[in-house]
């Protein structure tokens, strides 16, 4: 397994949302699946300031796009 690049990672992360694991993609994509979410990053900047990380925003944002 690759190295974690946290600086690397948290430097093009779009999240707006204060939390430890900026940077840490995979506790992130973890932490989000368990809740049955989808991480900020896959989102649009307006779709992520909602903090709505539901697979159902996504589909809708998705289709604005």
């Amino acid at each position: 397994m690759k190295p974690c690049t946290q600086a690397a990672n948290a430097a093009s992360c779009n999240c707006t949302y204060p939390c430890g694991r900026r940077g840490l993609c995979c506790e992130c994509l973890a932490y989000h699946r368990v809740a049955g979410e989808l991480p900020a990053c896959y989102f649009s900047k307006a779709a992520e300031r909602t903090y709505d990380r539901s697979i159902e925003n996504y589909i809708r944002d998705r289709s604005r796009a």
